[in-house]
Order: structure tokens, then C-alpha cells, then sequence
């Protein structure tokens, strides 16, 4: 008996200490438990809050993406160039894909007022020096168009004889629609002058009335100021302005210097 007894006391000293810790450690856990409960929620919550700060960022970059320019074509242009202007990553290749419908199978035949669609720059492509790499031999191939449009090195120059005054009238003569072959000028003027620019008439009717004809396509001087050609000299007896004075008045009466095949 004093054995069990010994055990009744150790148990129920035991089963005391066992209720207050249950009963105030039940109590005082229950805080624990719940702080670490919302410790828990808070990683939960950082995901929506995150969302919310990126998502405006997102929204605007993809904004950013989608928005387009429309550019309209000027003479002088090529696909090149105009990548370049707008920092394409993928240069003119890019642009001719994007706007293939607009273009046609040639990336080289482009036109000026020509409408095509670019996409939105990047800030970093913008930034970003473009690289001498990036222009690969293809690139310079297909580039035909800017080469077209590319200034002549040097104006025409044109002899100081016959053939030069004929082919730089000609010249003239296309610039404002004056109709006219070089064989059809170069036949009036042998028979009207032999090729002189100083030649002159002074036996015929136009000479007995005051007005003589004179230069290598026998024009009298009413004749002259009413068909001369901006651009030519003022002067009856200089070459050039000669023949497209008499080219002018030939097409407006005959249709062309190539149609007069006799005293006109």
C-alpha cells in the first residue's frame, strides 16, 4: 500500500501539473498559434499586392508594344533608311514583311506617299548605337531603291559643237515636254544653216521686211521671243536656245521639228 501510495501522489501531482499546463499552456499556445497563422496569410497576400504594382508596368509596356506609326514614303527613301530612322531590330527586312501587302514582291520598288506601318520604337534599341555589322552585303543588294534615287555625281556636260548643242537641246527640250529627235534637228539644221550658228539670211522675204532669219535653224526674231525656253539664253544667235526656240515652234505648228522637212 505505501508503494501504491507513492505512485498515487508522483500521478497526481503529475496529472495537477499536467491540467495547468493544459489549462494556461493551452491558453498561452493559443496566441503562438495564432501569430503564426497570420504570419503564414502574409506571404499569401504578397502576390496581390505585387500583382498590383507590376500589373500598370505590364499593362503600359504592352501598350507600348502594340502601338503603330504610319509613315508615308518621301522620294529619296528606302526600306533601309527608314528601318535606321526608326531603330527596327530587324532592319528593312522587317519592315518589308510588316508591310508586304503594301509593298509587292519588290522591297526595292517603293514610291513616294506610299503608306506603310511601323512598329513602336524601343527605348534600348534607341539608345543602342547601330553596328556597321548589322548592314551585311544582302542588305546593301536589296538597298537598290536608295541607289536609284542617289544624285548624280556630276551634271551632264555637253560639247561645244553641233552634237553638243543638239543633245544638250534635247535635254531641255524633255524637261518641258518639246517633242523631237536627234535626227530630225540635225537634218533642218544642215539644210537651214549647214551648221553654222552665225549664219544668216538676207535675200529672202523675211530679210526684205526687216527680220532676217539667223542661227543654225533660221529663226527670225519675232519667231524667237514668242518660242523661246526659260532656261536658254536670250540671244538669237547662241546655239542652244536657237534649236529649242525652233523646236518649239515647230511642234506647236507641225508637231514636231521631225515632221518639217523643208522651209518652215
Amino acid at each position: 500500500m505505501p508503494a501504491k501510495g507513492k505512485h498515487r501522489r508522483p500521478k497526481s501531482r503529475s496529472l495537477t501539473r499536467g491540467f495547468v499546463a493544459a489549462g494556461t499552456g493551452g491558453a498561452a499556445l493559443a496566441l503562438p498559434l495564432m501569430g503564426t497563422t497570420a504570419a503564414q496569410a502574409a506571404p499569401a497576400a504578397l502576390p496581390a499586392a505585387a500583382e498590383k504594382t507590376v500589373a500598370p508596368a505590364t499593362v503600359a509596356a504592352a501598350a507600348q508594344k502594340s502601338k503603330v506609326t504610319t509613315y508615308s514614303v518621301v522620294a529619296g527613301d528606302s526600306l533601309s533608311k527608314i528601318a535606321a530612322k526608326y531603330s527596327l531590330s530587324g532592319g528593312w527586312k522587317e519592315l518589308f514583311n510588316d508591310n508586304r501587302r503594301a509593298i509587292g514582291h519588290d522591297p526595292a520598288l517603293i514610291h513616294p506617299g506610299l503608306e506603310l506601318t511601323i512598329g513602336a520604337k524601343s527605348p534600348a534599341k534607341e539608345k543602342a548605337a547601330p553596328k556597321k555589322a548589322d548592314r551585311t552585303a544582302a542588305t546593301d543588294r536589296a538597298d537598290r531603291s536608295e541607289r536609284k534615287s542617289a544624285p548624280a555625281a556630276k551634271p551632264a556636260t555637253y560639247a561645244n559643237n553641233l552634237d553638243g548643242w543638239i543633245k544638250e537641246s534635247l535635254a531641255i527640250m524633255a524637261q518641258h515636254g518639246i517633242p523631237g529627235s536627234y535626227e530630225g534637228i540635225h537634218r533642218n539644221i544642215m539644210r537651214e544653216s549647214s551648221g553654222n550658228p552665225q549664219a544668216i539670211n538676207n535675200w529672202d522675204i523675211n530679210a526684205i521686211n526687216g527680220t532676217p532669219s539667223k542661227g543654225l535653224l533660221q529663226v527670225i526674231q519675232p519667231t524667237f521671243d514668242a518660242y523661246h525656253v526659260p532656261g536658254t539664253a536670250n540671244d538669237l544667235y547662241d546655239p542652244v536656245a536657237n534649236i529649242t526656240a525652233a523646236c518649239n515652234y515647230a511642234a506647236d505648228r507641225y508637231g514636231s521639228i521631225d515632221n518639217v522637212n523643208g522651209p518652215y
